[in-house]
């Protein structure tokens, strides 16, 4: 899986101004500033590779002299021990880029790794794990990319790319009748609409209202069962709140289409990668 990895420049160069407001003075007080060097992306636990390519922008752009060597692809599954890229250049360059590129790898081989939980919890069933919105500023282009590396979706990008018609939209409008027709008044075409409902009386509103996607908000496992016969298929159905690795089968096993988790790009853990000079 690619990335388009200039996008990021920006991005990389302010990670690296804020590691760098005026250069490595621990390096540069130590370390020959031509002394050629190797060192290893090692990976310490199990985990989902996503990143590589950006740690190995961020290395260029202190030294592009600095090479990255027999990489592993992003979405490689590596486990403890498994180096995931060899790295050759100035051992004081690479030390330099070390942090700011283990960063990048190891926060996004989180949400990689975390994506592909839900996902293997949920397979068998129909259901695709949705990411959200709760992302970092900044990151949230790379984080949903780690979630497609993981195995994820990606639920929207931004406020531009749906309409979702959300609890204080709700309230603001009137009511989920009102608020689906005033949408379908105003909304540029082609946008699809999708509607909060939190109960079996909101479901079949926004059904009949014409609502292109239903989102069944922190419903209980028995009432999304119910939300699913009496949509029938006419229309997808996500689930969003109380999601977690020990409730997101069941929750899938009810039918339903989506299951968005905020947790994939808020609630990640870092995989623990380290650089390691050889």
């Amino acid at each position: 899986m690619t990335i388009d990895q200039k996008k990021f420049d920006g991005l990389i160069a302010l990670a690296l101004e804020e590691d760098l407001p005026a250069g490595d003075v621990t390096t540069e007080a130590i370390v020959p500033p031509r002394l050629p060097a190797s060192a290893v992306f090692l990976a310490k636990e199990k985990g989902v590779l996503a990143g590589l390519e950006i740690a190995a922008r961020v290395m260029g752009a202190v030294d592009p002299e600095i090479k990255l060597l027999n990489p592993k692809e992003d979405g490689y599954l590596f486990s403890p021990g498994e180096v995931l890229a060899e790295v050759s250049g100035s051992a004081a360059s690479i030390l330099k880029a070390e942090r700011t590129a283990l960063n990048f790898l190891q926060r996004l081989s989180g949400i990689a790794t975390l994506t592909r939980s839900f996902v293997e919890a949920v397979k068998g069933t129909r259901a695709a794990i949705l990411d959200t919105r709760k992302t970092t500023a900044g990151w949230r282009a790379l984080e949903k990319y780690a979630v497609r590396v993981g195995g994820g979706r990606n639920h929207r990008m931004s406020l531009s790319d749906m309409v979702l018609i959300k609890d204080n939209h709700i309230r603001i409008a009137g009511g989920i009748t009102a608020a689906l027709k005033k949408a379908k008044e105003k909304a540029a075409s082609g946008l699809k609409i999708e509607i909060e409902a939190t109960n079996l009386q909101e479901v079949k509103e926004a059904l009949e209202g014409g609502a292109d996607i239903i989102m069944l908000d922190n419903m209980e496992l028995e009432m999304i069962r119910q939300a699913v016969e009496l949509v029938s298929g006419q229309r997808p159905l996500e689930v969003s709140g109380k999601v977690n690795l020990s409730t997101v089968r069941d929750l899938a096993l009810t039918g339903v289409d989506f299951i968005s988790v905020g947790a994939l790009t808020h609630s990640f853990r870092s995989v623990d990668i380290s650089l390691e000079f050889i």
